[in-house]
């Protein structure tokens, strides 16, 4: 039986509607906003407004903005002749959680999916295309799927000719991971990429 009013019912059903969010976490969540106070609750709304209205796409790389640029793209530090090109503008975070990527990133929005109608007119290739410098490093960090590695296919097949390196993430086993836990890919790719001491 579901006594909540109104407005509760409805600030739970938005909750859930968030990714790895069930309904009992949604229903603390509620009730965390609820007992927290009325200045707390109207900051956290005015958050997700600004983030819906000033957050925008970076205009060099793709990733998100508060501004044209993203803090990445001005910064000089960064090295432009390395440039990490990623499937969404979340994964630039978890390369700068690591603190050891020094390059610069372009997002491409998406991957290819013709069974999804999405072919390389609808990812943010052509901006790519016209960065590209000689001599640079086009690191292709797309994700391990199907269609990352059709992605990555793709471009590595466009840069041929550019003059520039073309590298791909290296894949294998997990540090920590044990081999009795893993799968038949995974094994395979490490095989595959095995390096020299």
């Amino acid at each position: 039986m579901n006594v909540y009013p109104q407005s509760v019912k409805k600030l739970i059903q938005e909750f859930t509607k968030f990714p790895g969010i069930g309904k009992k976490t949604a229903q603390r969540l509620a009730f965390y906003i609820m007992s927290s106070s009325k200045e707390n609750a109207a900051n956290f709304a005015a958050s997700v407004v600004d983030v819906k209205t000033m957050v925008k796409a970076c205009t060099i790389c793709g990733g998100i903005a508060d501004n044209e640029l993203c803090d990445i793209c001005q910064n000089n530090n960064r090295d432009p002749l390395t440039v990490c090109v990623v499937e969404h503008p979340e994964d630039i975070f978890v390369f700068e959680r690591t603190n050891s990527f020094r390059g610069v990133y372009h997002v491409l929005g998406g991957s290819l999916s013709p069974l999804d109608g999405i072919g390389p007119e609808d990812l943010n290739i052509q901006s790519l295309i016209k960065r590209i410098i000689p001599e640079m490093e086009i690191i292709l960090a797309t994700n391990a799927s199907i269609e990352g590695d059709a992605t990555a296919l793709y471009l590595q097949k466009i840069f041929l000719d550019k003059n520039v390196t073309v590298t791909r993430l290296a894949r294998g086993l997990p540090v920590g991971g044990e081999l009795e836990y893993t799968d038949e890919a995974t094994l395979m790719r490490a095989l595959e990429g095995r390096t020299t001491f």
